[in-house]
């Protein structure tokens, strides 16, 4: 018997171009739909939510203290250690979900599990910009505290927390897929980073051996670099920029490894 003649290759299936940008762009709508679209307030509440924490802080402690740690106003203090944590947990928490959020989808052969992180990822964060522009806008022009911006250094501290945010979300991402109970677990591990980020207070602020301690939690970095940003006075010997960054691609780089490993054995079961 002669072997079958071979397929022609123009009827051969074929990827479209620009296959993954396409479907990157179709997820991000459908992400925009289910997310906000449906909730009440849409994307007012992604702004009112750290407006209203900035707003309660500023009152708080203003009552309490003369003056914050760093300058003379409150809001801008707090804005510049709440809203990168914000950003990061928001990010990381979107990104941990994106699997079972788009598990119906990943069952078309071009649609990748890659794709639904970046599509989750580029829509939180361009949300996440949008509303740290407005935060911080309203804060420089309004109250117009007295600051000299370092663009540098928050633009490195906006790449460090999105950095963090995706690599911690996508190792999260295969665990949460993996072990349910992970999502719960991971909530109250992240409890109390409101509380040792740096958000109320400045690292040099804490004795030791607590500040050792306090060092290994990548948030005080960013916190700190972020401030240095804003107060040309302070000098923020503690901050490791390589340090997150290292964590950040580690979690990364592990959580695509097994994701691409597993994620279809897991998928269907």
């Amino acid at each position: 018997m002669s072997a079958p003649p071979d397929f022609p290759a123009a009827l051969a299936p074929r990827t479209p171009a620009f296959a993954t940008p396409r479907a990157v762009l179709a997820l991000i709508l459908r992400e925009i739909t289910t997310t906000y679209g449906r909730s009440p307030g849409g994307y007012v509440w992604a702004i009112l939510e750290p407006a209203a924490g900035i707003t309660l802080l500023t009152l708080v402690f203003s009552i309490g203290f003369r003056a914050p740690p760093l300058g003379t106003s409150f809001a801008l203090f707090y804005a510049a250690g709440i809203l990168p944590l914000l950003m990061y947990t928001d990010i990381s928490a979107k990104l941990a979900q994106t699997v079972q959020f788009s598990r119906a989808l990943l069952a078309y052969p071009r649609v990748t599990f890659l794709d639904a992180l970046m599509a989750r990822f580029i829509l939180n964060m361009l949300t996440q910009m949008v509303v740290h522009i407005i935060v911080l806008g309203f804060i420089l022009i309004y109250l117009q505290p007295t600051v000299v911006l370092d663009y540098s250094k928050i633009g490195q501290a906006y790449l460090l927390t999105l950095a963090l945010a995706l690599g911690i979300g996508t190792l999260n991402s295969f665990l949460t897929l993996a072990y349910p109970l992970w999502h719960s677990v991971w909530a109250v591990l992240n409890r109390p980073l409101f509380l040792i980020s740096c958000v109320f207070f400045i690292f040099e602020s804490v004795p030791r051996p607590y500040a050792d301690y306090l060092w290994f939690n990548p948030i005080v970095h960013i916190a700190g670099l972020m401030r240095d940003g804003f107060y040309p006075f302070y000098q923020p010997s503690y901050v490791s920029f390589a340090y997150p960054l290292a964590i950040a691609a580690l979690c990364f780089v592990t959580g695509l490894f097994l994701l691409n490993r597993y994620h279809r054995d897991i998928l269907d079961k």
